[in-house]
C-alpha cells in the first residue's frame, strides 16, 4: 500500500441498556460515548467516528459536541463524524464548528460529510425532502470553497450568497481534512473525486468485493481530472468477543432489534438467523473472536485496497460494557494482526 492503513471505529450513540435490559438515558449514553473513545484512544486506534442523527434510538444529534469533550479526555485519536448530514444544516456553521474542534483537539478533527440514511432532520429544520438529493450538491459545492480558508464567492439557488465572506476561525494547518461519505452510486463516487475529497464508503450489507469496481471508478476519476491520488476508507458493522460463538450470540439478539425497528419504518420484513449468519460468513458483518475479524478485515482492504478502515463497534441496545470489550480487543489484539495478515500478502495496488 502507499501509505498506511488507519484503523477507525465509530459509533451513532444507539441507546443501550443496563445489565437488567433497562434503557439508559440519553446523557448516560452519551457520556458511555465519551468513554468508549477514551478507550480507544489508549488502545492505540487511529479514529473516533459520532454519528448524527435526530431519532429516540440513537442519542448523539450534536457530534461535534460529544468530539469536543473526547478531546478534553484524550491525546492521540483523530476526531471525526460518520456522517454529518450536510444537507440539513448550513455549510459556514458546519465549517465553524468543526475548525474550533481542531483548536481545542490541537489539530485532530476531520468531518464525513453526507446525505444521511434518516431522513429525520429534513423536517425538523424545515427543509424540504424533495429537495434532498439538490440540497446536498449545493451545499457541499459551498463547503468545497470554504475549504481554502481564504475568502469565499459563491452563487447557489437554496441559500444566499457569499460575496468576498471569511469564515473564521481558521484552522493552523489551513485544511480541514474532509471525507465524502456514500452509499454506493457512481454519481456520488465521481462527485467526490470531482471536489477532489477522500471517499468513504459505507458498505453495511452483501460482499464487500462488490464495490471493487466504485473504488476503481474513483481513482480513475482523480487520475482523468488530474488530481492527485486520494484515500479510500470502508465503514462497515462488526462485533468483537473472545471467541465467535460468544459474539454472534451476544450481538444476535440486539443486531436484530435494531433492523427490525428500521423494517418496519422502511416496509422490510424482519430480519432471520439465516441472513444474520450469512452476513456474518461472508458480508460486511465483521463479528467473531479477533483472529476472525482479523482475517475477515484483511481479506476485504486486500480485495479494495483501500486506505482506512473504521468499525461501527456499536449495535442496538447492546451494552456499553460489552462494547468497551469489543474496542478493547479491536485495538490490542485486531489492529496487530490484520498488519501481521498485510504484511504476509499485501493489499492489491489501486489504480492511479
Amino acid at each position: 500500500m502507499s501509505e498506511p492503513l488507519e484503523f477507525a471505529v465509530d459509533t451513532f450513540g444507539d441507546v443501550t441498556v443496563d445489565a437488567d435490559g433497562n434503557r439508559l438515558p440519553y446523557a448516560q449514553v452519551i457520556r458511555n460515548v465519551v468513554e468508549e473513545a477514551v478507550l480507544a484512544d489508549s488502545v492505540g486506534i487511529d479514529v473516533i467516528g459520532i454519528g448524527e442523527h435526530h431519532r429516540d434510538d440513537f442519542a448523539v444529534s450534536a457530534p461535534e459536541i460529544v468530539l469536543a469533550a473526547i478531546a478534553s479526555r484524550t491525546e492521540r485519536i483523530r476526531l471525526s463524524t460518520a456522517v454529518t448530514v450536510l444537507s440539513s444544516d448550513d455549510p459556514v456553521r458546519v465549517f465553524e464548528k468543526f475548525a474550533t474542534l481542531d483548536a481545542v483537539s490541537k489539530g485532530r478533527a476531520e468531518i464525513i460529510l453526507g446525505r444521511g440514511s434518516f431522513t429525520e432532520s429534513f423536517p425538523l429544520f424545515g427543509y424540504d425532502l424533495a429537495k434532498y438529493e439538490e440540497l446536498f450538491e449545493e451545499k457541499l459545492d459551498l463547503f468545497f470553497h470554504l475549504l481554502p480558508e481564504g475568502p469565499v464567492t459563491w452563487q447557489g439557488k437554496l441559500r444566499p450568497d457569499l460575496k468576498d465572506q471569511h469564515v473564521y476561525p481558521k484552522t493552523e494547518s489551513g485544511r480541514l481534512r474532509t471525507w465524502v461519505g456514500v452509499g454506493g452510486s457512481p454519481q456520488s463516487v465521481v462527485r467526490a473525486a470531482s471536489y477532489a475529497m477522500p471517499l468513504m464508503l459505507a458498505i453495511i450489507g452483501g460482499e464487500p468485493e462488490r464495490f471493487a469496481p466504485y473504488v476503481d471508478l474513483y481513482h480513475r476519476a482523480l487520475t482523468q481530472l488530474e488530481l492527485p491520488k486520494l484515500p479510500v476508507g470502508v465503514h462497515s458493522p462488526g462485533y468483537i468477543a473472545e471467541t465467535d460463538k460468544q459474539a454472534r450470540e451476544e450481538l444476535w439478539p440486539h443486531y436484530k432489534a435494531m433492523h427490525d425497528r428500521i423494517g418496519r419504518e422502511r416496509g422490510w420484513g424482519p430480519t432471520t438467523r439465516g441472513r444474520f449468519e450469512a452476513e456474518a460468513d461472508e458480508g460486511s458483518l465483521y463479528v467473531g473472536s479477533p483472529e476472525t475479524v482479523a482475517a475477515k478485515m484483511a481479506k476485504t482492504v486486500r480485495a479494495l485496497g483501500v486506505q482506512h478502515f473504521s468499525l461501527k463497534y456499536s449495535s442496538g441496545p447492546l451494552a456499553h460494557e460489552k462494547l468497551m470489550t469489543a474496542i478493547r480487543l479491536y485495538g490490542e489484539e485486531v489492529v496487530p494482526r490484520v498488519r501481521e495478515l498485510l504484511a504476509q500478502e499485501p493489499a492489491a495496488t489501486t489504480n492511479g
